[in-house]
């Protein structure tokens, strides 16, 4: 007895210990093959809207505004001081407030890294990183809300090629300081990645974060002005199994005439994200970039019109992230977005502090936003399910160890009033039935029906438990 209840404590601690593990991997979002899932475990398609919150602290209205214009997506732009002023750590709470709030995924930017190398006053990856310590106190606990995009466009032309290092160390430093975040990384060439630097390193970029937890950037500008160029990119990365969202894009750019008809469907049709680049406020010879006049959704441009109303835009693709969703998650996968504008190869100026009229477009009533269809909770009671000894309607970790612990004869009260633990309707509910909640929760094949609802008519019960 004494030998087995040793045995039985062993394998608790090691449950304990690969249950603590599972579930700081899947806290919040994170990498399954070239997708990205939620918190959840479902498939997120980002489709999104950059908003210079850095440059326009004052608009906090964009946010509502954004979701409402079906976006399930905002990549906010931060600086860390190098360049513009500072947002400190309660500035950027309140960001992740905001995001939450209008049940946005937030995908925050430090924008200083832009054309390092090449870019007067630019920050390299390191210092971005930095930053992000600074501030880690408000960032930890927003997993499944957040995305850390670790520098807008870390490299300009010159000396690119330093990208691949830079990059691979800055991901090692952030899971270092504890960050179990999503990371995303923008390419370098000024985020077009013209010299395919991101795409031809990828793999060994991604690998090398021990979480593999990486999804990959690209900016979509003048260098993708046609269908080829876009279809050849991103079927690198579709064919290669790897993570891609397009970052930023835009319909028209100094530096060419980017397709964006063939990124938003190719995004679509590939299952990719995209997040279009901006909101309003841009100057300095790009307010053609404006999505809105002045930061009034009731006046669209043609670009804003394009993306948000457009075939493949936002309207038609966008799926609202499940962690938002009453009371329990969706499984229908979110539409493929398209990326986000970047500066090209010659940096793009710096938006103006003051936003600059764009032509109007004709008024167009702003949409109102579509909820993602959430399930209605409904009062019909509910059957047992097999393994959810807690009764919490999850077959995970917890109801593994409540097993367990009722085996070895302590803890029955939590496992007494719920009679679905003996799940390979053996007669008795021990380790064995422990050890295949455990597999099942971890994503095992298990060649049990765990998780269905329905509990075995009559099992042995555990010590302290009358029948």
């Amino acid at each position: 007895m004494k030998s087995r209840l040793g045995f039985l404590l062993a394998v608790l601690l090691v449950l304990s210990w690969i249950a603590g593990a599972a579930q700081s991997q899947t806290a919040g979002f994170h990498i399954s093959g070239r997708n990205l899932l939620d918190a959840n475990g479902n498939n997120f398609v980002m489709r999104g809207i950059s908003h210079a919150h850095t440059w326009y602290p004052g608009q906090t209205s964009a946010f509502a505004h954004i979701k409402n214009a079906a976006a399930n997506t905002i990549r906010v732009v931060l600086s860390s001081g190098a360049r513009w002023t500072k947002n400190s750590a309660s500035d950027v709470a309140n960001v992740i407030a905001l995001c939450k709030a209008n049940k946005l995924i937030c995908v925050l930017e430090v924008h200083d890294t832009t054309g390092y190398g090449e870019q007067s006053g630019a920050i390299s990856l390191a210092q971005a990183v930095t930053y992000w310590q600074e501030i880690q106190s408000v960032l930890t606990g927003q997993e499944a809300y957040v995305i850390i995009n670790l520098g807008n466009e870390p490299y300009g032309n010159v000396n690119a090629s330093g990208w691949i290092t830079d990059t691979i160390n800055a991901i090692a430093a952030m899971r270092s300081a504890g960050f179990d975040h999503t990371l995303m990384v923008d390419a370098p060439n000024w985020g077009q990645d013209w010299q395919f630097i991101m795409r031809d390193n990828a793999a060994t970029v991604f690998n090398s974060d021990p979480d593999h937890n990486t999804i990959f950037s690209i900016h979509m500008y003048g260098v993708f002005n046609t269908a080829s160029k876009v279809q050849s990119y991103i079927s690198t990365f579709v064919n290669n199994g790897l993570p891609l969202v397009i970052g930023e894009f835009g319909w028209y750019h100094t530096d060419g005439d980017p397709d964006e008809d063939a990124i938003m469907a190719q995004a679509q049709s590939n299952g990719i994200g995209y997040i279009g680049w901006s909101w309003s406020g841009n100057g300095g010879g790009v307010e053609y970039l404006d999505m809105v006049t002045n930061f009034d959704p009731n006046h669209r441009t043609d670009w804003g019109t394009r993306i948000i109303a457009g075939a493949n835009g936002l309207q038609q693709t966008s799926v609202e992230a499940s962690v938002y969703a009453t009371p329990t998650p969706t499984h229908t996968p979110a539409p493929t977005h398209t990326p986000t504008p970047a500066n090209s190869p010659t940096p793009t100026s710096t938006p103006t502090q003051t936003p600059t009229n764009t032509p109007t477009q004709t008024p167009t009533s702003t949409p109102s936003q579509t909820p993602t269809n959430t399930p209605t909770p409904t009062e019909t009671p509910q059957p047992a399910t097999l393994g959810d000894v807690n009764g919490d309607r999850l077959v995970d970790s917890t109801d593994a160890l409540i097993i367990l612990s009722a085996d070895v004869g302590t803890n029955t009260s939590q496992f007494c009033p719920m009679n679905c633990g003996d799940v390979n309707g053996d007669g008795y509910i021990d380790s064995t039935d422990a050890l295949i909640v455990l597999s099942y929760d971890v994503g095992m094949s298990v060649p049990y029906p765990v998780g269905q609802p329905g509990c075995p008519a009559s099992v042995t019960q555990p010590p302290g438990c009358s029948p």
